[in-house]
């Protein structure tokens, strides 16, 4: 570098060099997720926040200086011209970066620091591809360049391109053997090209080079580390006796020093050894889980019956334990469906385990009932497990024992932590029962049927508690507000009770009086975070978008440091906030603020993805492999989340909305009228590029405005130049830009029928035919019996049906595909359409879904069978059905289904008495229904209120509740 330069100029070139690269290094790495512990320090010394930054710029100005200086001599060295674009893109001054450098590239092609520095500068911008590229530029003139195979290597590693990491650390290997970070990266290079019996002869030749007294203690926990991690290769490769022998004969290297402090068996010792210092304690743990899972996969299950029942010891709240120790005694149920037997066995079973731990404060609550109050929730495990496989009177007595001292403890989560039992059969009942009777008594005699002892006055409270979540959960959503409403007056400053009742109300349709409850719990706790989040989301979900969004900066600002308006909840990836705020936009019909909001959820997706990037090195060098392995494993699955899942249907959705009903401004109206094809291709052309161009300039604004912070300025947070999501609408290609989220839904939620719903509906608006198809055989392959996979079905068909005989090769060729599938389609062998829909109703003639799917498909085939089609809808009746015994009696029909049945009579059918009347029957079905306007809804309410009426209790205090923020006048007179 700078070997062109006289000697003078050199060590300036040098200066450049030894100020641009390590700031290079700290901008990437402050932009990742391990850049949290820069952060962290600087956190710790705030008063060295704003010296850095001027030491920062010091250093910059004095490497342009420094640049300038052989520039005047040597205006056109390439090198130093790279360099000089280098610093600029630390100081946010992109566009000036980018010309220099390639200015540098073009006077020395053959340099490979020009290269580097442009592979820099498109790693900056995560044009990674773009950077590999380069990077390989630079091996070509120099191939031994260590820096450079490194970079190359952290590239490839987070492009998945596995082939050429093997290669590129191969090749850093080769040239510096003695460095342990390259043996390690070329073994996990070979575990994650799915060769991991080659990475396990690595990791021995790494060790044949080791010392026999290595490691030396301040590298035992690295050591350790990289030992496990060979152990479970070799597990991962089936090599399960040579794994456990492996982890015998290293057991001293993995065990800690100090393992004469664990000599207990209280799990507090373990972080006192973490206090102290002494990380390699973790590795007991792990030394002990890695020999009980090869033990149980090589059948030895008595010893590792052994090993679980010494795990429970340390952490008895560890489900996992448990489950093992169940398969050791080969007692476990991936469905949880035991016989009588099995049943049996387990209850000795963890009966025994009660004997044992006896020092277990579950124990304490069996044998000391009598003073439950001091009940400490760790190893109560032990009682809540066999609640799940136990049945009959055997369940009943065990659900007596593990609720009784939770309801005089008065814990909020007893529901929650029962709430898997309502999937059993008959349990629900059971439960409702010894609740009721549990109820009865503490009424009549203050007491627990089987006890002398009075009980606290709260117990009451904690059981109406638990009876109204019950009824909310069996759909009897009178029965538990009568209950919730109770328990309020009983204690009126308990704010769960609140909650609860909003969230019950939520569930039966009352979404305005729901907000304005949570809306009053949020009031009684300001500094509860849970709280003020869950207000949130109901005002979303009552679609008051203008209180929600100014309750939640507040709620963010609350919870920021120092209050720090930056720190806003794009910035701290709120996505929950976003969807919900993003669903509300889209009912109201706010396209470009739903688009906004969904789009920017899928943006906090892309940060996680390249939050990976710096873990590429660190964990090799601190030895974290099994968790790097894990990590990018997760990275692989990140899209198939179900928040990814939810943002990018909901921008399909937009999307596809936008394109059935696109909105134009009134310019673009009178130029879409009044001129001619070509001039409005050309007046669409101008336009384009009148866009392109304004969003350039906005671009270097927001640059030249983020670098004047570097100079010691106020940081000014920048304003958002499309806060209404209207630049997101002018898209030329709605479908387009559809497509590009719903392959992503196609490839991370395959199994998802949504994702192949959307698919069918972009495709059939492209005309896209096959594809189309592809989607309705995905759908009829995930469940044929869907109401929405019968509904594209026909749907798909007729307008096939209706399209004109094929006239090019292209079109003769789709529909031969067509012919050629038809008759495998088992809904269709033989039959019209209309036959073939017939039959669908006669298999599901009961479900008011299915009917309605059947009747909307009638429709669409012949619409002057429109009366029959309302017919069939409106002959549908509400039945009192059991579902699967789990719940008891419950009503069929749901809220959301029936909105939906409203609104096809409405706006498919186009026939607004039947719509009325279907209205008019749902309001007797669901009374706290705003949609439907029950009679206990608050819509009524309101409305009697304009007449003149009596307020509604639970919406009267929104507004009060909202302006106070807190001020409690309303209970100024309580007495408790």
């Amino acid at each position: 570098m700078g070997a062109s330069l006289p000697p003078k100029e050199a060590n300036l070139f040098k200066l450049i060099v030894s100020i641009a690269l390590p700031f290079i290094v700290l901008f990437f790495a402050c932009k990742t997720l391990a850049g949290y512990y820069w952060s962290v320090w600087l956190l710790r010394k705030p008063m060295n926040i704003e010296r850095e930054k001027s030491y920062e710029t010091k250093q910059y100005k004095k490497g342009l200086k420094a640049a300038d200086a052989i520039l005047k001599k040597f205006p056109e060295h390439g090198e130093t011209l790279s360099m000089k674009g280098l610093t600029l893109n630390c100081m946010d001054r992109k566009s000036e970066a980018y010309e220099l450098v390639r200015l540098g590239l073009k006077n020395d092609l053959k340099s490979h620091v020009c290269w580097h520095v442009y592979g820099l500068l498109y790693r900056s911008d995560r044009e990674y591809r773009e950077a590999i590229k380069c990077y390989r530029n630079a091996l070509r003139i120099d191939p031994d360049n260590i820096e450079i195979l490194r970079d190359l290597s952290l590239l490839q590693a987070q492009m998945r391109d596995l082939t050429g990491f093997v290669e590129t650390r191969q090749q850093l290997l080769t040239l510096k053997p003695n460095h342990r970070m390259n043996w390690i990266g070329f073994a996990v290079a070979h575990h994650l090209n799915s060769n991991g019996a080659k990475a396990v002869e690595i990791l021995e030749a790494y060790e044949g080079t080791l010392e026999d007294d290595y490691p030396p203690d301040n590298e035992r926990c690295e050591h350790g580390e990289m030992l496990l991690y060979k152990i479970s290769l070799l597990e991962e490769r089936g090599f399960l006796e040579r794994a456990l022998e492996e982890l015998h004969k290293k057991e001293p290297k993995i065990q800690p020093k100090h393992t004469e402090i664990l000599t207990g068996t209280e799990l507090e010792l373990l972080d006192i050894g973490l206090r102290l210092g002494w990380y390699g304690l973790v590795d007991k743990l792990t030394y002990k889980e890695q020999e009980v899972s090869l033990l149980v996969k090589l059948g030895r299950l008595e010893e590792g019956a052994n090993l679980y029942k010494a795990l429970l010891t340390m952490n008895p709240d560890n489900y996992r334990y448990y489950e093992g120790l169940q398969k050791c005694f080969v007692l476990y149920s991936e469905n949880g469906k035991y016989s009588s037997d099995e049943i049996d066995q387990l209850d000795a079973l963890y009966k025994s385990l009660a004997d044992q731990y006896t020092w277990s404060s579950a124990v304490k609550v069996v044998h000391l009932c009598h003073v439950p109050i001091f009940i400490d929730m760790d190893g109560y495990d032990i009682l809540r497990i066999p609640l799940d496989f136990l049945q009959g009177d055997k369940f009943r007595e065990a659900a007596i024992s593990y609720i009784k001292p939770l309801l005089t403890k008065g814990v909020p989560s007893l529901f929650s932590d029962l709430s898997p039992l309502y999937d059993h059969p008959g349990k629900a009942d059971m439960l409702e029962q010894l609740i009721l009777e549990l109820e009865h008594s503490i009424r009549i005699n203050g007491r627990y049927p089987d006890r002398t002892e009075k009980e606290p006055p709260s117990t009451l409270l904690w059981i109406l508690f638990f009876l109204a979540q019950h009824y909310d959960r069996r759909g009897q959503y009178d029965v538990a507000i009568s209950k919730i409403d109770e328990a309020i007056q009983h204690t009126p400053t308990v704010i769960d009770l609140y909650s609860v009742k909003s969230r019950i109300l939520k569930h039966a349709g009352d979404l305005v009086a729901a907000a304005s409850l949570a809306d009053e719990a949020r009031c009684m706790d300001l500094a509860d975070r849970y709280i003020n989040s869950e207000c949130v989301k109901r005002m979303l979900q009552a679609d008051q978008v203008l209180k929600a969004v100014a309750l939640a900066e507040k709620t963010a600002v609350l919870f920021t440091k120092d209050g720090d308006q930056h720190n806003n909840l794009h910035d701290m990836q709120c996505m929950w906030y976003e969807l919900a705020s993003g669903e509300s936009y889209f009912r109201q019909g706010d396209l470009g603020r739903a688009l906004k909001k969904f789009l920017a959820v899928e943006k906090h997706y892309a940060d996680i993805t390249e939050d990976q990037f710096d873990f590429h090195s660190y964990c090799l060098r601190k030895m974290t492999l099994r968790a790097y392995v894990e990590m990018l494993k997760f990275q692989d699955r990140l899209h198939s989340h179900a928040y990814f899942h939810k943002a990018a249907a909901g921008a399909i959705r937009c999307y596809l909305k936008f394109y059935d009903s696109p909105v134009n401004s009134p310019a673009e109206e009178e130029d879409n009228t009044s001129k001619t094809p070509s001039q409005k291709k050309k007046m669409k052309k101008q336009r384009k590029a009148e866009r392109a161009k304004k969003e350039a300039e906005e671009k270097n604004e927001e640059s030249s405005a983020s670098g004047n912070s570097k100079f010691g300025k106020r940081h000014i947070k920048p304003v958002d130049p499309d806060p209404y999501g209207e630049k997101l609408l002018k898209t030329e290609d709605p479908l387009s830009e559809a497509t590009k989220y719903l392959k992503l839904l196609q490839k991370n939620s395959p199994d998802s029928l949504e994702t192949h719903l959307l698919s069918f509906e972009v495709n059939m608006r492209k005309q896209k035919i096959l594809l189309a198809f592809q989607a309705v055989k995905q759908l009829l392959r995930l469940d044929a019996e869907n109401p929405d996979s019968h509904r594209c079905l026909i749907k798909f068909f007729h307008k096939v049906g209706s399209m004109p005989a094929p006239v090019t090769d292209a079109e003769k060729l789709v529909w031969s595909v067509l012919e050629a599938e038809r008759p495998s389609i088992s809904q269709l062998q033989e039959k019209t359409l209309i036959e073939a829909n017939k039959v669908f109703l006669g298999k599901h003639e009961d479900s008011l879904m299915h009917r309605v799917a059947v009747a909307e498909m009638l429709f669409t085939l012949d619409p002057t069978d429109k009366p029959e089609a309302v017919k069939l809808i409106e002959d549908s009746s509400n039945k009192v059905v059991p579902t699967n015994g789990a719940l008891g009696p419950v009503m069929e029909w749901k809220l959301k289904d029936c909105i939906v049945v409203h609104k096809l009579l409405d706006k498919v059918l186009i026939d607004q008495d039947a719509a009325l009347r279907w209205k008019v029957r749902c309001a007797e079905y669901f009374p706290y229904s705003t949609y439907f306007e029950g009679g206990c809804s608050s819509a009524v309410h309101n409305s009697l209120n304009m007449n003149g009426g009596a307020s509604h209790p639970d919406i009267s205090q929104s507004e009060d509740a909202l302006v106070s923020n807190g001020k409690l006048e309303a209970f100024k007179n309580l007495t408790i």
